[in-house]
């Protein structure tokens, strides 16, 4: 917990000291100093409206800070995605709680549960007194299109209730905003006074006005600001305009409070179905309320990060990160599955199979689809933005594969191809093949669920095919190890330790342990391993055609507990291997739990 000095000059913060929001349309990034720094409205891959995480000038932001030196603390409710900002010094503690509003079923409230495309923040004084800065700073398109904003009447007001005003946001692309709040007291009659004004960053690059507040509040009393969506294409019947009303009807002092108990119930009501009852119990569900933030619920779809364009390593140029992969899809619902979340499994499988509907003229899919199906993709570099501390971003097209299903569906075995981390670079034999995968699940599904497979035959000799090409031709007699491809058996490569996982062969076959024992050692003794966190391959003997340094791989990571685990069964000191591996690992999580792709090697997530 450290002391923030606020000044009109905030510099970027670690990625780590953030915490993550969302509603299954879309996202949202919280910083420990209260900023929102990303949000893309209204879904995943919509453009941005705040990406001050990108350029701390002119990306855009919707901040509430204390205006005075303060310490803070950030968490999440219990078994919730609402997530908690204290800020605190003598003077007194303030409480921000932020959300995207989500809604349990309709029978236990007593509402249709519609979703609500509003980003809601909750301020409320626990003790003494703070006084606190409010700024919204929309930067819409990526903070590329100019914007007007006036502040005007509330026409969401209940009748006969103080009449306030509102910030309205309209972009030059159709996009439009409002930023409304409500004031009450818990302590006594005396509600807050909020005044908002127009406020001038043109200075920092800014394409509009933004909107300020001075926050004066005392013990008990409370305001939340709630910036609302509205649609480019309004459904039929809702009011035009400026005129935003709340489809939950406009209930002044209860209306928030009743979205933040409902949201929370919606989170807690989730979790309650996980199976999961082993150790490290808080850390899983944890990892599975993240996950589950990652699914764009009205497809299926899931999304590799809610975040576009944060940089592998500060300066570097591994920094796409908004692709949706197949491969990372599939390990997300993978870990769901496993805690007993089928419902997200089943809605990615009817997005996958429309999919199949629209193959490629090959009989093949893609390797990425936009999280709405479409097959249409494109990459735009943005070089107006500074990028996270100098890290230049670019947005990509959001992209599914399922593993499961065969990512090369339709095509022959045994061909080069560009490994299950799909490098830009040339294609060869690698060890972990995708159609390897595909024969033994498609053999496991038609066995474990008793399914007429005509073509067993042909499945049969195709796995057994393949598992002597790779016993053959990827094991290295010399360095006792699977290689990375049969080219380059000689270099390890993280992606072999799914073997086991993916019943290839047992964990405690010797060949799969020796393996183990080669990655476990660091980079300079032929491993890939530092500090017990584990490298995808490297990058200085894999040419993978980004260039640049690469941080250790978390999925890796605890793909090398799984399989210490496994092949701990029959030896022991394995498995406390993998105990300690994890427990380190768990050391790399942030304030709230949460873990990035990627730890550098001086250990920032």
């Amino acid at each position: 917990m450290n002391v923030h000095n606020p000044g009109p000059d905030r510099d970027y913060l670690e990625i780590s000291s953030h915490g993550l929001i969302g509603n299954l349309h879309t996202a949202a990034l919280v910083s420990i100093d209260g900023s929102v720094e990303s949000y893309c409205c209204p879904d995943f891959d919509s453009p941005s409206i705040f990406a001050r995480i990108l350029d701390k000038d002119k990306g855009g932001h919707f901040s509430i800070t204390p205006t005075v030196p303060f310490m803070t603390k950030q968490n999440y409710l219990p078994s919730s995605n609402v997530l908690q900002t204290k800020f605190m010094n003598d003077a007194g503690v303030v409480s921000v709680t932020d959300y995207l509003p989500r809604f349990p079923k309709a029978d236990t409230i007593g509402i249709r549960p519609t979703l609500l495309p509003w980003l809601i923040r909750r301020v409320e004084v626990i003790r003494g007194s703070i006084p606190l800065c409010m700024q919204c700073a929309p930067a819409f398109n990526y903070a590329r299109s100019p914007h007007t904003a006036q502040i005007i009447h509330d026409d969401s007001t209940s009748p006969g209730l103080r009449e306030q005003v509102k910030a309205y946001f309209q972009s030059e692309d159709g996009l439009t905003v409002d930023l409304r709040y409500v004031v009450e007291s818990t302590l006594d009659a005396v509600e807050p006074s909020i005044v908002l004004s127009l406020l001038d960053l043109s200075s920092k690059g800014h394409l509009g006005p933004a909107v300020s507040a001075d926050l004066r509040l005392t013990e008990g009393q409370c305001v939340t600001f709630i910036l609302r969506n509205f649609p480019k294409e309004p459904r039929p019947g809702a009011t035009q305009g400026t005129n935003i009303v709340s489809p939950l009807g406009a209930v002044r002092s209860i209306e928030d409070p009743f979205i933040t108990a409902a949201t929370n119930k919606y989170w807690n009501d989730w979790i309650r179905h996980s199976t999961y009852s082993g150790s490290w119990k808080e850390a899983v569900h944890r990892s599975a309320l993240a996950l589950k933030l990652l699914i764009y619920e009205p497809t299926g779809a899931v999304v590799a990060s809610p975040t576009f364009s944060l940089p592998e390593s500060i300066g570097g140029t591994r920094n796409c990160a908004r692709f949706t992969w197949i491969r990372d899809s599939s390990f997300t619902l993978y870990a769901l599955i496993r805690l007993g979340f089928t419902h997200e499994a089943m809605a990615f499988m009817e997005f996958i199979f429309d999919r199949l509907r629209d193959k490629n003229p090959d009989g093949s899919l893609q390797i990425m689809y936009t999280i709405h199906g479409s097959k249409m993709l494109e990459e735009v570099e943005l070089t107006h933005l500074d990028g996270h501390k100098g890290s230049k971003p670019d947005i990509y097209g959001e992209l599914m594969d399922c593993i499961y299903l065969g990512q090369k569906f339709g095509k022959p075995v045994l061909v080069r191809e560009l490994s299950i981390w799909e490098v830009r670079n040339k294609k060869r034999h690698f060890t972990i093949m995708l159609w390897l995968v595909d024969a033994l699940r498609c053999l496991r599904i038609a066995d474990k669920r008793s399914l007429p497979c005509p073509n067993r035959d042909i499945w049969t000799r195709t796995r057994d095919r393949i598992y002597e090409d790779v016993m053959h031709k990827a094991w290295n007699p010399k360095l006792q190890m699977f290689g990375q491809s049969y080219e380059n058996n000689g270099i390890p490569d993280s992606a072999v330790l799914i073997m086991p996982l993916v019943f290839f062969m047992h964990g405690s076959d010797p060949r799969f342990v020796s393996t183990l024992e080669t990655i476990l050692k660091t980079r300079d003794r032929g491993g890939l391993t530092s500090n017990n966190l584990v490298f995808r391959y490297d990058v200085t003997k894999t040419d993978d055609g980004v260039g640049g340094e690469e941080g250790t791989f978390c999925l890796c990571t605890l793909w090398c507990v799984e399989a210490l685990t496994r092949a701990g069964e029959l030896n022991p000191p394995l498995l406390a291997k993998a105990v300690s591996m994890f427990e380190d690992f768990l050391i790399y999580l942030n304030h709230v739990g949460l873990c990035s792709e990627e730890i550098s090697t001086s250990g920032e997530a």
